[in-house]
């Protein structure tokens, strides 16, 4: 009992003195409380007021930036300003000028105005008196206007044929002062690096036998052998009383030299019958065609032609085997070729398409046996054919004057082929067509009015006419001269140029006693 009791009391004791702890820890709970709040308080009244000042700081510095761009923009403003007033000035002093300036238009077309009144009554007056004039000439001289006018005519045309000579002189000097200089240093250059032999091969076609016993053998019995001969070869064989040749005659040259060189063979050989022949023959003909190839390369390569085509290679070959006055065409071509180059270049041109030009003009001469028409169609035709250029088929085609020229490189190509045809030695006449040409010389010269004699030397190139003093004086000389070489030109062929010289002479003689 007493152990409850004292537990009790215990208890109590122990829930007095918790009551007591309780309200101690209570009082110092609520003293710190009050002063967190008062702490708290201060502290968001420090952070209030350092947000004013911070806002107040950063407005300060915006009003400072805009007062700054306030400023700038002001004195654009003022700087426009002052420049619109500079240009209203200028407007102003412009519009002053101008109108000074109409001012003194309209001044001047009222002056203008009395001036061509003036002019107006003066030319009337002019008028009037030229008339009067003219009526008196016509009382003094007893003519009337359409005599007057005829033999005012008359006169002028006297004096314009007068000066219309001397005209003719006076620039015919300067053209041959001045071209004949520029020409005969372009040509004598292109000439002068291009310098080929004035030989040039001729076609043979007679064969050398050993004995006249080979005649016949050749001829074959019955004349099988020569009858075979002649059908593979096409050509015709002439076995004559002469010693020790035969001849072959053929129009193509080229199967000419194929028959000579199997005859050759053949003579060699000695087996002379039908199966051999057309053996041999077949085995020329390979090899000649090999030969023709192998002579177009080389003639390119020596003129520096490339991307040729292989048929226009074989045709050039060709040539090789036609002559033209005596004169090889191949070697004829490759000269024009080096010729044509030269002038091109010393022009300023295309060196390599002239070159190209001069080689091809003359190649329609290996196939004119075989197609119509003229060597320059015939060329042409060939070269457009096989892909050449326009310049190349023109040049081709018109080397000869047939066409208008339409580009400078077939002028160059014709002034190349006449300096090539006309050099010395490279050609040579028949005695009938150079006695032609003579005569058709003097005989267009005789038929001008005034001419006593002409005379045709240095082989056609030049023709000297002599004429009466009484009736043509210096300055229709001129004019003769220019007449006949125009004359020459319409209706005669020649190569290179022919000169025209008008003489007239007068003597005046003395007798002493």
């Amino acid at each position: 009992m007493q152990q409850y009791v004292a537990a009790a009391i215990g208890a109590a004791v122990g829930a007095v003195i918790g009551y007591f702890i309780e309200r101690v820890r209570l009082g110092s709970a609520y003293q710190s409380r009050e002063q967190i709040l008062k702490d708290a308080e201060t502290e968001s009244e420090n952070l209030k007021r350092a947000r004013e000042l911070e806002a107040k700081e950063e407005l300060l510095a915006r009003r400072e930036k805009l007062e700054g761009e306030l400023n700038v923009s002001r004195e654009k403003l003022r700087q426009e300003e002052r420049a619109l007033d500079k240009r209203e000035s200028t407007l102003e002093d412009r519009q002053g000028d101008l109108e000074k300036r109409e001012r003194m238009l309209e001044t001047t077309q009222k002056r203008l105005a009395e001036r061509s009144r003036v002019v107006e009554t003066q030319e009337r007056e002019l008028e009037k008196l030229i008339k009067q004039e003219q009526e008196e000439l016509y009382k003094i001289s007893g003519l009337d206007k359409e005599h007057a006018t005829e033999r005012l005519l008359t006169r002028l045309e006297h004096e314009l044929k007068s000066e219309t000579g001397s005209l003719i002189l006076k620039y015919e000097q300067e053209l041959k002062t001045n071209s004949e200089k520029l020409s005969r240093e372009i040509i004598g250059m292109a000439v002068q690096r291009y310098a080929s032999a004035h030989t040039s091969e001729t076609t043979v076609s007679t064969v050398d036998i050993p004995s006249d016993e080979m005649k016949g053998r050749i001829i074959g019995r019955e004349g099988r052998n020569i009858r075979a001969f002649e059908k593979e070869t096409g050509v015709d064989v002439i076995v004559d009383d002469t010693p020790g040749v035969v001849v072959v005659s053929a129009f193509d040259t080229v199967r000419r030299e194929i028959a000579k060189i199997a005859l050759q063979k053949l003579i060699q050989d000695g087996r002379i019958h039908p199966s051999r022949i057309e053996e041999i023959v077949r085995e020329t003909q390979s090899e000649m065609d090999e030969h023709i190839n192998h002579l177009g390369r080389e003639a390119a390569d020596e003129a520096g032609i490339t991307n040729l085509h292989e048929k226009l290679v074989y045709l050039m070959g060709r040539l090789h085997f036609r002559t033209s006055y005596s004169q090889n065409v191949l070697r004829h071509s490759i000269e024009v070729c080096h010729l044509t180059g030269l002038l091109a270049e010393q022009l300023g041109l295309d060196g390599t398409l002239a070159r190209r030009c001069g080689f091809l003009h003359d190649i329609g001469k290996a196939a004119d046996h075989e197609m119509e028409g003229g060597h320059p169609a015939i060329g042409a035709e060939l070269l457009k054919r096989y892909g050449e250029g326009p310049e190349v088929v023109h040049a081709a085609a018109g080397h000869h004057d047939d066409i208008r020229p339409e580009f400078i490189y077939t002028v160059l190509t014709a002034s190349a082929d006449a300096c090539s045809a006309s050099r010395p030695g490279a050609r040579r006449e028949t005695l009938e067509k150079y006695v032609k040409r003579l005569e058709e010389l003097e005989a267009i010269a005789c038929g001008f009015p005034g001419v006593n004699q002409v005379y045709a030397v240095q082989a056609g190139r030049e023709v000297r006419v002599i004429v009466d003093p009484k009736d043509i004086n210096d300055r229709e000389a001129a004019k003769m001269a220019r007449d006949i070489a125009e004359t020459i030109e319409e209706q005669m062929t020649y190569p290179g140029e022919v000169r025209v010289v008008v003489m007239r002479e007068t003597r005046a003689m003395g007798v002493a006693k």
